[in-house]
């Protein structure tokens, strides 16, 4: 997962560097960042070059992760102004400083009640600061309906299996409470105040990278180990097919492999008021 996560964020970078761009209209000059769910810092040294002044977090609740994330600053010169915080969400909310500027990227779904995550994180801001929201968008695509074999529409396919596979693991979580995803009306039950939804596009055309395409390769890779109860057969031998290094039609291979997707985010400030 460090590798796959380090790799989606060197090759997502531009989406990543104009919603930083966004957020600074309310997060101009902060004073500390706490990237909430960060995995092993990928998108941390991205929030790190954005806003060069700002002391950054990385908090989540896997050590191993947050050790990587630790080597990664020691060898890029950051130490000074970064720091790790193993914490889970809410019940170590505590240990997440008080922050100008709380960074979310799909982690909050990952919480069993998302409401009450939020509302923890809340008390975690300083006066005026701002809650960066990444939840939805738009799925992403990489290969045409029709692929030369197998049936026509095998990525709608996925996505619906993707979509019985989050149901599943949003109900297998400790807590785990219903809500409508309207994440405006999340972060305002949460005692913030509401500013914008914006969603950002990253759209790389063929041919692509050797790293966006090695990216690919890991997405089909993983939706193969985790729908191979879902999808019929003959969609699994497509897959393979994709994956097979030696095909000259595999993901590996084709001219005609690109990537395009939307992430949106919601951004909430506490009222700095007393």
């Amino acid at each position: 997962m460090e590798a796959m996560l380090e790799r989606y964020a060197r090759v997502a970078a531009p989406l990543y560097g104009e919603t930083a761009d966004w957020l600074k209209r309310w997060a101009p000059a902060p004073g500390v960042v706490v990237d909430v769910g960060s995995g092993p810092g990928a998108l941390s040294f991205l929030l790190a070059d954005a806003f060069p002044e700002a002391r950054i977090v990385a908090a989540d609740p896997e050590e191993a992760l947050l050790a990587r994330a630790r080597e990664r600053a020691g060898n890029e010169g950051l130490a000074g102004r970064f720091g790790t915080v193993r914490a889970a969400l809410p019940d170590d909310i505590d240990d997440v400083p008080q922050a100008d500027l709380l960074w979310l990227c799909k982690s909050l779904h990952h919480v069993g009640d998302q409401g009450a995550a939020l509302s923890a994180l809340a008390g975690r801001l300083a006066p005026g600061g701002a809650i960066a929201l990444l939840e939805g968008g738009l799925a992403a695509r990489y290969l045409p309906r029709d692929i030369g074999f197998g049936r026509p529409g095998l990525l709608a396919r996925i996505e619906a299996a993707d979509e019985e596979w989050f149901a599943g693991m949003r109900a297998g979580l400790d807590g785990a409470k219903d809500a409508t995803e309207d994440w405006p009306a999340l972060l305002t039950g949460a005692g913030l105040r509401y500013e914008a939804t914006r969603s950002f596009l990253l759209d790389l055309p063929a041919p692509l990278s050797a790293d966006a395409r090695a990216h690919v390769v890991t997405e089909f890779t993983r939706r193969r180990e985790m729908h191979a109860d879902r999808l019929a057969a003959d969609d699994l031998a497509a897959i393979d097919r994709l994956l097979d290094e030696d095909d000259p039609q595999s993901l590996h291979r084709r001219a005609d492999l690109f990537l395009l997707t939307a992430q949106t985010v919601h951004v909430a400030v506490k009222d700095d008021r007393p």
